[in-house]
């Protein structure tokens, strides 16, 4: 069992790096994340690797550190009633409005492999065609290099394609390769990777049609979710809309945000002044 000094240095190391909180309790997790870890950088202990970050100057092992305590779940079509309101609401009024200008901005925050933005891009291929010739620019962000060097890969093993990916889907946009199924280049080139840290100042970023930032607030402090916000807030086009996961909401912390009516599954857009 990982001991109470070690356990609120990682909690500490965490929070001022990625303002991640670990609660009290998640001694598990953190020995189930950082277990490999010892083991592939040739510690015998969990404490031996935690004692190196202790002696030395912050730098590749604690970034590895800090990566591995991240949390890198998600699925392809990630529960299916957003996909389909983004099919049959979100995605119809916003190409409507952006006829003219024809452009398309869409932020996947925290995308991990990148089956969000992927599943994404194959909604627009497989609904809505026009859009083949427009400008759009599909960002998927995340705070670890590793997850945004196997999204740019776009490999993915047995298992994650049996997740939530439809078989015609997989036959029409994947190939199998020697370790599991990658994705076609015409789908990969439509989303660019980018390291973000959503605690630290953002890069430059277009004014964005749609925000994916769902099931991140959770991991933050009640300050750290509201500064977000107020930058979700100033980078959101008018009209543009924020899709969150399925149990949260903005509307305690920015009242700013106001739900999408009726039913709309964790869809939210700034309420007009």
């Amino acid at each position: 069992m990982l001991a109470s000094g070690e356990f609120d240095y990682i909690r500490n190391l965490v929070h001022e790096r990625s303002a991640l909180v670990l609660e009290p309790g998640k001694e598990y997790l953190v020995e189930s994340r950082l277990g490999p870890v010892a083991i592939q950088e040739g510690f015998p202990s969990i404490d031996c690797l935690i004692e190196r970050l202790r002696t030395n100057p912050y730098g590749p092992l604690h970034r590895r550190v800090i990566e591995a305590m991240t949390v890198n779940e998600t699925t392809f079509f990630r529960d299916p009633r957003p996909f389909e309101v983004l099919k049959t609401v979100v995605l119809p009024e916003l190409i409507r409005k952006r006829a003219e200008e024809r452009t398309l901005n869409v932020w996947f925050a925290a995308c991990s492999n990148g089956q969000e933005p992927y599943s994404f891009a194959m909604l627009l291929r497989e609904h809505f065609p026009a859009v083949s010739g427009w400008d759009c620019q599909l960002i998927a962000s995340d705070i670890s290099r590793d997850v945004l060097a196997r999204g740019r890969k776009g490999v993915y093993t047995q298992l994650e394609v049996n997740r939530g990916l439809p078989a015609p889907l997989l036959l029409k946009y994947f190939k199998k390769v020697d370790h599991g199924w990658q994705l076609c280049p015409e789908v990969r080139r439509m989303v660019a990777f980018q390291e973000i840290n959503l605690v630290e100042a953002w890069p430059a970023l277009p004014r964005m049609d749609i925000i994916f930032m769902r099931n991140v607030l959770i991991y933050f402090s009640v300050d750290t979710k509201k500064a977000i916000l107020t930058n979700v807030r100033r980078l959101l086009k008018p009209g543009g809309f924020l899709l969150l996961g399925g149990s949260e909401t903005p509307m305690y912390l920015d009242k700013a945000f106001q739900p999408v009516p009726p039913e709309r599954p964790a869809l939210f857009r700034v309420a007009k002044s």
